[in-house]
């Protein structure tokens, strides 16, 4: 018999508990150790660094993860030094790091890293990297290049394609008027790159420069090296403001004059066989704006991919999204195959079969030859890969009715602060998108947990070993946690200004509901077999506020707590979620009048997942504003759905 998710699972998509974060003080700084990573330090309310850390990626920039042991942490009350070994093993990556953190009371910070090759491997990156956060953009830098001159800039304020610092040894910038934050290297050259580009929340200083040759072979006994300062200069730095404090409620304000039409909000086809009649119906309580299918010419099966779109299509009465990947010959196929069918088509997505960015002399083909045979469809490109390939490559506008991007937030790291802090960044693809193609809307999608391809391969990868999950699915899909990063990712990508979005797939594991026979790999993702998932309601919520409008919804503690605003002919939802394993404290500002709220949590998700229509039929509990605020009380990963309140 088939155990549902255990509760650690149906919260955060993990049988073990996340990593517990330590508050530390360096002097004037505060900051949080979470396993092996020094991460938010601020002086006062201002975020210095994000994060500072030791990676190894593989010959493909598969980011493998650590284990730690003989972990010390000693916390004083402005000081701190920590000390442990990781261990980071995948195939044949074997690589051992000693690892020795401290934060003095003058506000230094060092972090050093002395690691060896426990057997042969190839790779293409080993050492420290350093994040800084995205309210970076727009501020001074001074960069000391490794023959000692120095260069002055800026934190790019757009997404940039490239590098914006090279040759680095060391890099201040301003973080306060009198008060800069520099950072020191050794072991290695480090340069910078906008990881704004992969929807990352963040710039990353790293080593060794992409400009040199990888992967390269690693030998057994090999050694690295390498050492991270931070220090703060100026008389700005010697003030101790008070530390920052994370245990008071969120704020969130929600404010009716900032407004964003509401993205089309589809899914993706899961080419997984027909449905059934219960099935269709949970899918039509999503009113998907759209279902996106993949027609990949130069495949043997694309007839009856096709085929499989347009019953989908008539099924759930939805339009498609076709992305067509075109072979030089296929074309009057698919228009004679066409001439069949009665497709309603809202966009062609017309990319080379085998490439990543569109051709214009290719999307003009398609729209001569398939354009009568379905009117009223778009036609357009971009990339089937990240904002980077759109940013970096830049298809030349002409012809293109929409510019196109997929996007995942696991491109470099899988922990849940870090999904987390790359939520916000989502709003930044978007936005840089809509200044690229000014004129053209933006449709961003698939939206998935974990990339779906790795243009960044330097060969084959080695597929999953026997009895663990594929390279593109990730357990969080059927948590708690999956539901309020969705509402985040929503969040955003209306506020950058998206015309559309479609989200993960109609079923399976990288679906928003598990098929009736349940997860092939049960041991690894433990679904309820023909139930929805988390995410599902937050979809369905979302959904019946198609056409209206996305308001502002600003937290003054996003990394905590993140909230989606919908408005529509006078009624007003809001999604709020709580993005962390502790309780939280919401006060909601905005709101007036009569609400009521809905929980989704660990208590009451079991039985909204398995029957979501009485979940999504109840009335929900009274909401009582005092003094113009509304409280909620979020258990762990939690998601509420307050209804009803008018924005005051």
């Amino acid at each position: 018999m088939l155990m549902p998710p255990s509760r650690s699972m149906l919260l955060h998509g993990a049988d073990a508990p996340p990593p517990a974060r330590i508050p530390l003080r360096a002097g004037p700084l505060s900051l949080v150790y979470e396993a092996g990573d020094l991460r938010y330090i601020r002086l006062g309310p201002r975020e210095v660094v994000r994060r500072i850390y030791t990676a190894v990626r593989d010959h493909n920039w598969g980011t493998v993860p650590a284990e730690l042991s003989d972990e010390r942490v000693e916390a004083g009350a402005d000081s701190f030094a920590i000390s442990y070994t990781a261990t980071h093993r995948r195939g044949p990556i074997h690589f051992r790091w000693h690892c020795h953190l401290s934060g003095a009371a003058d506000g230094t910070i060092t972090v050093a890293a002395d690691g060896v090759a426990e057997a042969a491997f190839r790779r293409n990156r080993i050492g420290l990297c350093v994040l800084h956060p995205d309210t970076c953009a727009g501020a001074a830098v001074r960069a000391e290049h490794s023959d000692g001159l120095t260069e002055n800039g800026a934190f790019p304020e757009a997404i940039a394609p490239h590098q914006p610092f090279l040759d680095l040894r060391a890099l201040a910038h301003e973080v306060a008027p009198g008060c800069w934050a520099e950072l020191r290297f050794a072991g290695d050259v480090f340069e910078m790159e906008d990881q704004r580009n992969w929807s990352d929340g963040s710039f990353k200083t790293y080593s060794t420069p992409l400009s040199l040759p990888f992967p390269v072979a690693v030998a057994a006994g090999e050694c690295v090296s390498q050492r991270v300062t931070l220090r703060l200069i100026g008389a700005g730095a010697a003030a101790a403001p008070a530390a920052h404090r994370a245990r008071q409620p969120v704020a969130l304000t929600i404010d009716l004059t900032d407004r964003q039409p509401l993205p089309a909000l589809g899914l993706a086809l899961a080419d997984d066989g027909p449905l059934s009649p219960h099935e269709l119906a949970r899918l039509r309580a999503l009113r998907p704006a759209h279902l996106r299918g993949e027609i990949d010419l130069a495949a043997g099966r694309w007839c009856e991919q096709l085929r499989q779109a347009a019953a989908m299509s008539v099924a759930l009465a939805a339009p498609l999204e076709l992305a067509l990947l075109l072979d030089d010959a296929g074309l009057p196929a698919l228009a004679a195959e066409l001439a069949g069918l009665r497709l309603n088509v809202v966009r062609w997505l017309v990319f080379p079969s085998g490439g990543l960015l569109s051709d214009g002399a290719q999307v003009r083909a398609t729209r001569e030859a398939l354009g009568r045979l379905t009117p009223g469809a778009r036609f357009g490109g971009g990339t089937l890969a990240s904002f980077t390939e759109l940013n970096r490559g830049r298809p030349a506008p002409a012809g293109l009715d929409v510019v196109a991007y997929s996007l995942s937030p696991q491109v470099h790291a899988s922990d849940l602060s870090s999904l987390v802090e790359n939520l916000a960044a989502q709003a930044a693809t978007v936005a840089s998108a809509r200044r690229l193609y000014p004129a053209i809307p933006v449709a961003v999608g698939p939206v998935t947990l974990r990339p779906r391809l790795n243009p960044a391969a330097t060969g084959p990868d080695e597929g999953p070993a026997s009895g663990e999950l594929p390279p593109q699915v990730d357990p969080r899909q059927l948590s708690l946690f999956g539901a309020g990063w969705t509402a985040g990712s929503v969040k955003y990508l209306a506020q950058g200004g998206a015309a559309a979005v479609t989200f993960y797939e109609t079923f399976g594991w990288r679906g928003v509901l598990e098929r009736a026979e349940g997860s092939p790999l049960p041991a690894r993702f433990p679904s309820t077999p023909g139930a929805a998932f988390p995410l599902y309601h937050v979809l369905a919520a979302a959904a019946e506020f198609a056409g209206g409008e996305a308001l502002g919804a600003r937290s003054d503690d996003p990394l905590r707590v993140e909230a989606l605003a919908l408005h529509r002919e006078g009624r007003v939802r809001l999604i709020v979620a709580n993005l962390t394993p502790e309780p939280q404290t919401v006060q909601i500002a905005g709101l007036a009048g009569r609400a009521s709220v809905r929980l989704l949590d660990a208590e009451t998700a079991p039985a909204a997942c398995a029957e979501p229509e009485q979940f999504r039929a109840l009335m929900g509990s009274p909401l009582t504003a005092r003094e113009g605020r509304v409280t909620l009380e979020l258990p762990p990963f939690a998601v509420a759905f307050v209804n009803g309140g008018e924005p005051a």
